[in-house]
């Protein structure tokens, strides 16, 4: 039944495959927990099962320690689903988990850096001679200009970009595709960057890049995550930031940049891929603590 419901995520409903290994780990588990209750069959599986299974999960035991709100969550998702999956196949009677609710996770806001340390960020990448230099900058341009995760700008091919329409083609979570435009200046970098630096690299490696990857690394192959954190480190810490700086720092300064200047949630939502406009609004909250900070330090009447 297991393996049949993660067929099914993967298959029918695109999945990325570390979802469906934290799943197949969260209903391991599951199953475990009906087997030291006694329960045998999903059939038998009742509501206070599944809730004393999310009990167990943020209290802990001998050999797991308690999960956060959010790892619990993930969790009781997947024996939801599970159990779903299990009443629309016919296997059982009833969707017990139904109104078992996965805990609410605390609202963490992302954190966005101002402009101008987007900008001293993109400088330092590129203070580097070389060729090394100009993949840095183009990367971190990149990363802003689209809001791209990580993954979706290394995992880039030459042929993705539509230098004519300014605009580049990314993979998202699920193999879902969007396009994207591409700002003047990312333009430019990587005008630069394939015109300077990415030969020299590809004759680095043997038989030149393969698999025309956009990124490259010293010996002429596909630059990877690891690298390309390790170039964000670097710049960050060369440009004297003082706040901490991830990989996932300039996509949420790229959304938080766009709703400040005026941008509609939904395009937000779609330029950054998310499925969801609800995920997309928690940056609104963001910029309405800016509105906040902007009126508590600018209007006269603010505070008594």
């Amino acid at each position: 039944m297991v393996r049949g419901y993660l067929d099914h995520l993967a298959v029918e409903r695109g999945l990325a495959a570390n979802t469906i290994a934290s799943y197949r780990r969260d209903l391991r588990r599951y199953a475990e927990h009906l087997t030291a209750a006694g329960v045998a069959d999903l059939g038998e599986v009742a509501e206070a099962d599944v809730a004393a299974f999310l009990a167990a999960l943020r209290a802990g035991d001998d050999d797991h320690l308690p999960l956060s709100a959010t790892s619990a969550a993930r969790a009781v998702v997947a024996v939801r689903g599970l159990h779903r999956f299990a009443l629309l196949d016919g296997l059982v009677p009833d969707d017990v988990a139904h109104e078992v609710r996965p805990p609410t996770p605390a609202r963490r806001l992302p954190k966005a850096i101002p402009v101008e340390s987007v900008v001293a960020l993109i400088e330092a990448a590129g203070s580097t001679e070389g060729p090394r230099g100009l993949r840095d900058r183009t990367l971190l341009e990149l990363l802003y200009g689209t809001g791209a995760r990580i993954s979706e700008a290394v995992g880039l091919a030459v042929d993705d970009l539509d230098r004519g329409q300014a605009a580049v083609r990314l993979a998202g979570k699920g193999g879902k595709q969007r396009v994207v435009p591409v700002g003047s200046f990312a333009l430019r970098a990587v005008d630069d960057y394939l015109v300077r630096a990415r030969p020299a690299l590809a004759a680095a490696g043997r038989g030149g890049a393969r698999g025309g990857a956009l990124f490259l690394n010293a010996r002429g192959g596909p630059l990877s995550r690891q690298s390309a954190w390790a170039i964000l480190r670097t710049a960050a810490e060369r440009a004297g930031l003082s706040v901490e700086v991830s990989p996932h720092t300039l996509r949420h300064s790229f959304a938080t940049h766009l709703l400040d200047g005026g941008a509609d949630v939904r395009v937000v939502q779609e330029l950054l891929g998310h499925a969801s406009v609800t995920t997309t609004q928690v940056y609104t909250l963001v910029t309405v603590d800016r509105l906040r900070e902007v009126y508590a330090t600018s209007h006269p009447r603010a505070h008594s």
